[in-house]
C-alpha cells in the first residue's frame, strides 16, 4: 500500500501543459501481470491509501499518483512547439510533445511507449513526413481559428417559489443550458449520470414543474434522428427504468455501471460531453427535480475541445466498465484514458476572453487513470492555496464515513479548513444544507467548527445552514426542496464538483471536479472572472433569509428537522 509522502508546496497555477501519452498494448504481458495499487482494498470496499486520513501540513501533502506526475519533466527540451494528435493519427485537443536528442519533434510517423508502473516515456521511431507535416500546420491554424473563443458559463437551478431580492445576482438556468448543448450537438452526446428520472411518473404525481424535464427527455429522444449518437452511463442497479427504456428505443446506448463489487460505492457523477467540444459538470442529476425543485450549481464549457476531450476520457472509463459483465477493473488503464489535464499540468486557455488554468479531477482513486488528479487532492490544494477567504457550499459535510458498517474518522478536509482559519487567518464560510435527509452527526461536527470563532481562539470560521422553503404541495415531492450545490470559491480559485463532502464520496464513489484559476489574469472592461461571478452567488445565498447561523439546536434553524427529531 502506498504511503502519503511529504513533498514540496503545490503550485496549481503552473502554466505548463505537457501530456505524455501511453499507447494501449494488449500484448504487454509485463504490465498485465502487475496488479494495480490498492486492489485488495478495492475488493474489501475499503478506501485506498491514496485517500489521506490525516494531514497535519495539508499544503505539503500529495498522493502517490501526484508524485508520479511530479516526475514528468516540467518543460520539454528543444523548441517547445506543440502538436495535436490522436493515439494513432491526427486529431484536435490532445497535446503531445515528442522529445528527441536533437530537440522537440512535432510529429513522428511511428512512436511507442516504454512503461513502468508509475512512469510512461514516449520514444519517436521515425522521421517526419513532409505531407503529414503540411497537413498538421493546416490543421493547427484551423484549430486556432475555430477554438479562439471558449465560453465558460456558471449555471444554476433555483427551486420554484424561492425568490431572492430584486437586483440579486443570478445565473443562467441549467435547463436552458442543457437544451442549448443538445441544440449544438452534431455527432455525439455522452452523459454520465447517477440515474434518469426526467418525468414524475415514478412518483404517481402530476406536478406542473415536471415540464422542463419532459422537454429535455423529448430533446434527447430526437438526437438519433439528427444523426447524433447518444451514450449514457448510469449507476447500477436502477429502480426506475422507464426513461432509459424510451431512450434506448429511440437509438440511445445505455450502460449500467455497478461499482459495488469494485469500490463499494456508486456512480454519482453528473457529466456531459458534446461532440468532444462542449461539456457540463455540476451538482444537477438527470432528474426533473434538479431543474425546478432543487437548488443546483454547475458549469458549462463551450468550444473548448481540449477540456471536453479530457472529460470524454473520464466518461470513457465508465463506458468501459459498463461493457464488462463482471464489472471489474483492468490490470491497468490503457493510455486512451490518461488525463489530458492535472494539478501539475493544467490546461492554459481563455475563458470568456480571460486567461485561465484549468483541470479536471476525479474520484475514487481506483478510477483515476494515469496522470489524473484525485478529487480530494484537488479540494485540499484549493484550500491550501487560499490567501484571504474560502467559501464552501455543499449539501452534506461529514469528516467521517457515511455508508459503511464500520464508521471511519476522516478529518482531511476538516483539518484543512481549521488550519486555514486558525493558523493562516483565512476567512472560512461554510454553507451546508438542511432537509429531512440531513445526517444527524453532521451538525455536531459543524458546531465543533463554529466554536473555533469564539474567544480566545477567534478563528475566522463561520457556519450557516441553508433551507429551501416549500409549500404544502411541494412538501409532498420526495427528495426535493434542498440546496444540492457542491462548490468552493476562494480569493484565487473556483472548484465545482459532483460529490458531497464525506469520506465515501472520495474513497468509493465516482465523481468529478473542475478547477479554474484565473489569478493574476488581465481582465478587460466588460469581462469578469469565474471566481468573481461565483463569489457573488455565494454571498447572495449566505446573506439571504434562507441561510441561518448555526445554533446548538437544529430545530431552531431548520424546520425540516422537526420531522425526524
Amino acid at each position: 500500500m502506498a504511503q502519503i509522502t511529504e513533498i514540496e508546496d503545490i503550485d496549481i497555477g503552473t502554466p505548463v501543459h505537457q501530456i505524455i501519452k501511453e499507447e494501449e498494448d494488449d500484448q504487454d504481458k509485463g504490465m498485465a501481470e502487475k496488479k494495480t495499487e490498492g486492489e485488495e482494498a478495492r475488493k474489501a470496499g475499503k478506501p485506498s491509501s491514496r485517500i489521506p486520513t490525516f494531514q497535519s501540513s495539508l499544503a505539503r501533502k500529495r498522493t502517490t499518483t501526484q508524485i508520479a506526475e511530479s516526475q514528468l519533466p516540467s518543460k520539454p527540451e528543444g523548441s517547445g512547439r506543440e502538436c495535436q494528435m490522436k493515439e494513432r493519427g491526427l486529431s484536435s485537443g490532445e497535446t503531445l510533445i515528442l522529445k528527441t536528442n536533437s530537440g522537440t519533434s512535432l510529429l513522428g510517423v511511428k512512436w511507442s511507449i516504454q512503461g513502468r508502473q508509475n512512469q510512461k516515456t514516449v520514444h519517436p521511431q521515425g522521421q517526419e513526413d513532409g505531407a503529414l507535416l503540411s497537413f498538421f500546420f493546416f490543421f493547427l491554424i484551423t484549430f486556432l481559428i475555430e477554438d479562439q473563443f471558449r465560453l465558460l458559463t456558471l449555471i444554476e437551478s433555483i427551486p420554484e417559489g424561492m425568490l431572492f431580492p430584486s437586483g440579486s445576482p443570478h445565473l443562467q438556468s441549467i435547463a436552458h443550458t442543457w437544451n442549448n448543448l443538445l441544440n449544438r450537438a452534431n455527432s455525439s452526446v455522452n452523459i454520465a449520470a447517477f440515474y434518469l428520472t426526467l418525468r414524475d411518473s415514478d412518483l404517481g404525481l402530476t406536478d406542473p414543474s415536471v415540464m422542463q424535464g419532459k422537454v429535455l427527455l423529448d430533446h434527447l429522444k430526437k438526437l438519433e434522428s439528427r444523426g447524433v449518437k447518444l451514450k449514457i452511463t448510469v449507476n447500477s442497479p436502477q429502480t426506475y427504468r422507464s426513461d432509459m427504456d424510451e431512450l434506448t428505443g429511440t437509438g440511445a446506448e445505455v450502460r449500467e455501471v455497478n461499482l459495488k463489487n469494485i469500490t463499494g460505492g456508486v456512480v454519482h457523477t453528473k457529466l456531459w460531453v458534446v461532440d468532444k467540444k462542449h461539456m457540463y459538470v455540476g451538482s444537477a442529476n438527470m432528474d426533473w427535480r434538479s431543474l425546478t425543485q432543487v437548488k443546483e450549481v454547475g458549469v458549462s464549457v463551450e468550444d473548448c475541445s481540449c477540456l471536453a476531450q479530457d472529460a470524454s476520457r473520464i466518461f470513457g472509463v465508465y463506458w468501459e466498465l459498463g461493457a464488462q459483465k463482471n464489472c471489474s477493473l483492468p490490470p491497468y488503464w490503457p493510455g486512451r484514458f490518461s488525463a489530458l489535464s492535472s494539478i501539475k499540468y493544467p490546461l492554459t486557455v481563455k475563458f470568456n476572453g480571460v486567461p485561465a488554468r484549468v483541470y479536471l479531477s476525479s474520484a475514487p482513486p481506483q478510477l483515476s487513470t494515469y496522470g489524473r488528479t484525485d478529487d480530494i487532492s484537488a479540494i485540499l490544494s484549493v484550500i491550501a492555496d487560499a490567501k484571504k477567504f474560502i467559501y464552501v457550499s455543499v449539501m452534506d459535510y461529514l469528516p467521517m464515513s457515511e455508508f459503511t458498517p464500520e464508521i471511519r474518522f476522516w478529518p482531511a478536509i476538516d483539518s484543512a479548513l481549521r488550519e486555514a482559519a486558525c493558523a493562516r487567518k483565512v476567512e472560512v464560510n461554510l454553507l451546508v444544507s438542511c432537509w429531512s435527509h440531513s445526517p444527524e452527526a453532521m451538525f455536531i461536527f459543524l458546531q465543533s467548527l463554529s466554536v473555533l470563532s469564539k474567544a480566545p481562539l477567534g478563528c475566522s470560521i463561520h457556519v450557516k445552514v441553508f433551507e429551501v422553503p416549500y409549500s404544502p404541495a411541494q412538501h409532498q415531492i420526495p427528495f426535493a426542496r434542498v440546496n444540492h450545490a457542491k462548490y468552493m470559491v476562494t480569493d484565487r480559485v473556483v472548484y465545482v464538483g459532483t460529490s458531497n463532502w464525506s469520506e465515501n464520496y472520495f474513497s468509493q464513489t465516482a465523481g468529478v471536479g473542475l478547477v479554474v484559476n484565473q489569478t493574476g489574469s488581465v481582465v478587460e472592461k466588460g469581462q469578469q472572472t469565474v471566481q468573481n461571478q461565483l463569489q457573488k452567488i455565494f454571498q447572495r445565498d449566505w446573506n439571504s433569509n434562507f441561510a441561518q447561523a448555526l445554533t446548538d439546536n437544529p430545530v431552531e434553524y431548520c424546520s425540516r428537522k422537526k420531522e425526524v427529531l
